[in-house]
């Protein structure tokens, strides 16, 4: 009946509801309500829209897989009227989520067969992940790339049910055995850049091709083909591979000119549960939300239910705290950290004095001859940032532009230095990015440097009458030291949605990272810049997530019957948090080590996690006893889950009591929490685990048992952590990190734990 009255209703307001101003809305409805008088869920939400749609293209989606709904171009009073319907969970506007915008594969120790990993070598494992489909929601493919050969690839996976779609730029002969599928999903970035929505359409060809660069870059890392003599204008030169060099790529463009809509990103995620993806990468996302709020944790908890890895970018807003994005906690939340490689560039100033940064700056450059150096002396100006149109031609002219980092991009500072007639750039940090250093391909000679070289140049244009700098570089060196650091970009924790979930979970290569490009766009990315390159070098955690989604690959061929969550588990429990200087991993935001809010469980480490030792295993009804912890109306639970009959008769005690690989304790009004796992044993039958515990002042840790006795394969343990905050501690407002570790001779299986004092 509910059905039958809404159809109704929506007849009676046709007429007076058709020239109302629409956008996007995705509507949620409760799959068992549809009236059998209509064949399928599609008729169902198309006569329903029928009625009063005033173009026939109001319906843009049904989703059946990652949704139970439909997106459709909708006034306010047809939004309104839905609300009222007994059949409809939500109506939700539609969102806009952005993009979080070689040398890996060796540092990762992914070039090299470190022996065998149960019984077999890295690179059996490699070869079997042949049968392994990576799925990457991005800005398209470009397919002619060499990173998407199928050299040597084996016939397509039968079960496979994906296809390539056409377009005017795009042929679906384009698509190979490593490349097997490429589609586009369009119809809400349109509903936005119609004269009906709300953003200027810029022209744009609609098809999977990649004019951006974005996505090609993130799918070849995630699994591209091994390509030599790669490089960035000579930059980083070797063989370019992504983690996963036989699995097979399925690209999904959801992302246009004016970002990635939520209507087409759950469209994209839709048809790769249908078609059968494997792992899901995402390198985009808006602002944390409720999960029943957020597209991208919808989607992906029908994926991970069936059996789909999925991996997002935990965010560029690092690093400020809180600043993350895609926090569910089904899903991979990766951070970003360095490389051991650097591209160092110099700037000598008249004083003699040598500061080292970095670039990618491949032209003529500028000369030995020392030129004048100027720096706005005054405040918190544009041109202090060097906005563009904020430099005076006659101050620059001929000279080495000093410019802020921050608010507008850093190779548009460049262009604009450029335009106004300097000849080169110091980019220079302030305290909001410290003393990370992020390369750019500049169209001008220009260095990055950190804050504290930055004020020093500022303070010698300041107090010297003629200040002059030349500006040197010297390509590319490796191993530098310390590696990996956290970078300061990456976003931080804590998880604001559901302060008892740690996150990031990880951190993976993300800062100057070399991957496959589209030849259509520069590899700055702006107008002016008509190089063209089949490599571009790129940072942000955008770069990050697709290494781990091309692990989680390799972990997937050797492990196939691995739920996502003993996946996850296993990279997240033998991340390291040690340097290769043998010191705690560092943040490039500041001189401290960094935390479990910047880098997570640590950095993954590959070889380890084929063989982790435990693992901690989630099933659906958990995360559904989880979501009904949140005091999450059965409404908002069923908008996530998507099944009719959830009742909530099973629900966590505490939501942090979910079988999590890490701990997030919060101290509120409450001295004692106690949390309870359980860990399956998928290594040698007869292991046997000792826990070891971090202590600390504020805290007494007491785990029971002490010791686990795992007799086979496959057996499952359980232990009981209670974390008790000793009387007297002043703590309100602050955190403390630790960890829990079960070890033998062969495993380390190592959970992060974060504390947080609020009411005590």
């Amino acid at each position: 009946m509910a059905g039958i009255w809404l159809l109704a209703a929506l007849l009676l307001l046709s007429v007076r509801v058709s020239t109302a101003p629409k956008q996007t809305y995705i509507v949620h409805m409760k799959h068992n309500t549809k009236p059998d008088s209509f064949p399928t869920h599609h008729d169902w939400y198309t006569a329903s829209l029928q009625s009063l749609a005033s173009t026939p293209d109001s319906l843009l989606y049904t989703y059946t897989n990652a949704f139970d709904g439909f997106a459709a171009s909708l006034s306010d009073e047809e939004v309104e009227l839905l609300k009222q319907s007994q059949s409809v969970v939500g109506v939700y506007e539609d969102t806009l989520y952005s993009l979080h915008t070689t040398r890996t594969p060796a540092f990762l120790g992914l070039n090299t067969d470190l022996g065998p990993l149960d019984g077999r070598h890295a690179s059996d494992i490699n070869q079997a992940s042949k049968d392994v489909i990576v799925g990457v929601l991005d800005t398209g493919i470009w397919p002619e790339s060499k990173s998407f050969s199928d050299s040597g690839m084996p016939e397509i996976p039968t079960r496979w049910k994906g296809g390539c779609e056409s377009g005017p730029d795009f042929s679906p002969k384009l698509c190979n055995k490593k490349l097997i599928g490429a589609r586009y999903f369009s119809k809400g970035y349109n509903m936005a850049s119609s004269g009906r929505g709300y953003l200027k359409k810029p022209k744009e060809i609609e098809s999977p091709r990649d004019r951006d660069g974005h996505g090609t870059h993130t799918a070849s890392t995630a699994a591209g083909s091994q390509v030599a003599n790669a490089s960035l204008l000579g930059y980083a030169s070797g063989t370019a591979r992504g983690m996963a060099t036989h699995a097979r790529v399925a690209s999904y463009k959801v992302c246009w000119t004016s970002g990635c809509f939520g209507s087409d990103i759950l469209a994209g995620m839709d048809r790769a549960i249908a078609d059968g993806v494997d792992v899901l990468s995402l390198s985009l996302g808006g602002g944390s939300a409720p999960y029943y709020r957020d597209t991208i944790a919808i989607g992906a908890f029908t994926a991970m239910e069936r059996g789909i890895f999925v991996s997002c970018s935990a965010g560029n807003s690092g690093p400020s705290i809180a600043s993350l994005a895609n926090v569910a906690p089904w899903i991979m939340t990766v951070g970003a950290g360095t490389l051991d490689r650097d591209f160092p560039a110099y700037a000598v100033m008249g004083n003699k004095k040598r500061f080292a940064g970095v670039s990618l700056y491949s032209g003529a450059g500028m000369g030995g001859k020392p030129v004048g150096l100027v720096y706005n002396k005054g405040g918190n100006s544009t041109s202090n940032l060097c906005m563009p149109g904020s430099l005076e031609p006659k101050l620059v002219r001929g000279k080495v532009v000093i410019c802020d980092r921050g608010i507008n991009p850093r190779v548009e500072k460049g262009a604009v230095v450029r335009d106004a007639g300097g000849v080169g750039m110091i980019l220079a940090n302030t305290a909001e990015s410290g003393e990370e250093l992020v390369a750019d391909s500049h169209l001008l000679p220009a260095v990055a440097v950190g804050r504290k070289i930055g004020d020093v140049i500022r303070e010698y244009v300041k107090s010297d009458p003629n200040p002059t700098a030349v500006l040197s570089f010297e390509g590319t060196v490796l191993n530098v030291r310390p590696s990996p650091v956290v970078a300061a970009f990456s976003s931080r924790g804590p998880n604001l949605v559901t302060r008892e979930i740690l996150k990031p979970d990880l951190i993976g290569p993300g800062v100057n990272i070399l991957a496959a490009w589209s030849e259509t766009m520069g590899p700055t990315g702006l107008e002016t810049d008509t190089r063209k390159t089949e490599f571009n070098i790129m940072s942000g955690t955008s770069m990050s997530c697709p290494h781990i989604s091309g692990v989680a690959a390799l972990v997937k061929a050797a492990h196939p019957t691995w739920s996502p969550s003993a996946m996850k588990s296993a990279l997240m429990t033998t991340a390291y948090v040690i340097d290769n200087t043998n010191s705690s991993l560092q943040d490039a935001a500041g001189s401290a080590p960094s935390s479990p809010w910047a880098h997570g469980s640590g950095h993954v480490d590959p070889h380890k996690a084929l063989s982790p030792g435990l693992v901690y295993d989630i099933s659906t009804d958990e995360y559904i006893a989880f979501l009904c912890s949140l005091d999450y109306t059965i409404e908002h639970v069923q908008a996530i889950v998507k099944r009719p009959n959830i009742t909530c008769s099973r629900k966590l005690g505490n939501p942090g009591d979910l079988n999590y690989p890490s701990f997030s304790v919060v101290f509120a009004n409450n001295r004692v929490v106690r949390y309870t796992r359980e860990l399956t044993n998928v290594g040698a039958a007869g292991s046997t685990y000792e826990v070891d515990v971090t202590r600390l002042p504020a805290v007494q840790v007491t785990v029971n048992p002490s010791k686990l006795v795992f007799k086979n394969v496959g057996d499952k343990l359980r232990y009981t952590v209670t974390f008790v905050a000793k009387k007297g501690a002043s703590l309100t407002g602050r955190s403390e990190f630790g960890a829990i570790v079960w070890r033998n001779a062969q495993h380390q299986v190592r959970s992060p734990v974060a504390y947080s004092w609020t009411q005590l």
